[in-house]
């Protein structure tokens, strides 16, 4: 993987972690649940962490094939 997108997925999986454990606390404390919204957002960041991993799979099985 190169450096370029090594640190895109790096940065991806913090800013996830940190969502992540913000609806946790919320859930743990104040038993709020988040909102509908809030999920959306995090499945998008994640189906875009899927794209730019799978993107780098597909590229290098193909390298790996010749």
């Amino acid at each position: 993987m190169s450096q370029t997108k090594r640190e895109q997925v790096i940065s991806h999986i913090r800013y996830l972690r940190q969502e992540l454990r913000e609806m946790h606390l919320g859930i743990k404390e104040d038993d709020l649940f988040p909102e509908p919204s809030e999920l959306r957002g995090i499945m998008a960041q994640f189906e875009a962490l899927l794209e730019l991993i799978d993107g780098n799979t597909k590229i290098q099985s193909n390298s790996e094939a010749v």
